[in-house]
């Protein structure tokens, strides 16, 4: 035993890895293991390591993963309790990895694992600080991108190119490899809520980041299904609207505030067809309405702007008569301010919107404590 440890013995660290592959995964136990294998047959001259993180999937992708991890010590997993959005485990999986360059790659096998070699020269050779798997540029191939999701992400990578400034050709990707060190920096900015982890990245570095975008081929999804849904339009132009001011205000409080402009279109739906078709009396039409636009708010806040606390089961009925209750406060909430304004400045508009912001302000802030608190 002294043998073993006395003074003089030089001991060298077990170098670690130069690049880790981030994979965020919900219900993809099918994927993780050939995920594995083609890293492993791809990577076969780099130190690598491969960092799962599964928010909880119902399937046990976590479990898949953790076996992968007992036969491979470069197989990590981070199972998150509580906590949902590709954005958010993006970031926590880089945070938590240990080389000095990390990848995004989605687990549907859609991504182009061959193409990490090159992605990793360019970042070893310091051509760039971000290296960017693009479907906009010469040779790019697809086999899995259907007519109407290519549409709809070409439109919301013009939006983006526009409104935010952002340079590169395909902000929308999911397929990216970066300098951790630099992704450090830029980590307390970026928002852990929605899809768009790399649109959130370029438009927080304003420029700063060195990016080289080549092409790859996108494939087919050979199990489970896409994990986008209807929501992430709104998710994404509330991302859009957070960086156009600076994040001051949260992107959270942002899709909360558009639920909630939403909620009134519904509001007043109701109203006109309770009042004009029905034949009901104002006061019940204006309650039908009212109980009407904050059911519909709280289902979509409930998957958009809560997702990641999602209230399930038993829980979503204390969640909604909670809902009520704080709605209920937050109009008098708005009335209040609404006339308080107007005895000082009478302008309708003015007070009108002062009580409406009050009203949403009120709201969200509320729900966070009441409704969709944290465990």
């Amino acid at each position: 035993m002294n043998e073993a440890i006395r003074p003089g013995v030089d001991y060298q660290a077990q170098e670690g890895p130069e690049l880790s592959v981030i994979v965020p995964t919900f219900n993809e136990r099918d994927n993780v293991t050939v995920l594995y294998r083609r890293l492993e047959a791809t990577l076969v001259n780099v130190a690598w390591e491969v960092v799962f993180v599964d928010d909880n999937s119902p399937d046990g992708t976590w479990d898949v993963v953790r076996a992968l991890a007992l036969k491979d010590s470069r197989v990590r997993c981070i199972r998150r309790i509580g906590r949902r959005g590709l954005s958010g485990a993006c970031i926590e999986g880089i945070l938590a990895s240990s080389a000095p360059y990390a990848a995004v790659i989605d687990a549907d096998l859609q991504h182009d694992e061959t193409q990490l070699p090159k992605m990793l020269l360019l970042l070893a050779s310091d051509k760039a600080d971000l290296v960017v798997g693009s479907r906009y540029i010469e040779g790019y191939k697809s086999e899995g991108f259907n007519k109407q999701r290519a549409g709809a992400s070409a439109l919301a990578t013009e939006v983006a190119r526009k409104m935010l400034r952002v340079e590169i050709a395909d902000p929308m990707s999911g397929f990216f490899m970066v300098r951790r060190d630099r992704f450090e920096r830029l980590a307390p900015k970026l928002s852990v809520h929605g899809f768009k982890i790399l649109l959130d990245l370029v438009a927080t570095a304003h420029g700063e980041l060195r990016a080289v975008e080549i092409p790859y081929t996108f494939g087919a999804r050979q199990h489970g299904e896409s994990k986008l849904d209807s929501m992430v339009a709104l998710d994404f132009l509330g991302l859009v609207l957070a960086k156009l001011t600076n994040d001051i205000v949260s992107l959270r409080f942002i899709l909360f505030a558009m639920v909630g402009g939403i909620g009134l279109v519904v509001h007043l739906t109701t109203l006109f067809v309770a009042l004009e078709l029905i034949k009901a009396p104002f006061a019940e039409a204006q309650a039908a309405g009212a109980v009407v636009a904050m059911t519909t708010n709280f289902v979509m806040n409930n998957f958009l702007t809560y997702r990641d606390q999602r209230l399930k089961g038993f829980a979503i009925l204390r969640g909604l008569i909670m809902f009520y209750i704080v709605c209920s406060v937050g109009l008098l909430a708005n009335v209040g301010v609404a006339f308080s304004v107007y005895d000082q400045e009478p302008i309708w508009w003015l007070a009108g919107l002062a009580g409406a912001l009050m009203g949403v302000v009120w709201n969200y802030a509320m729900s966070g404590l009441f409704v969709w608190r944290k465990k």
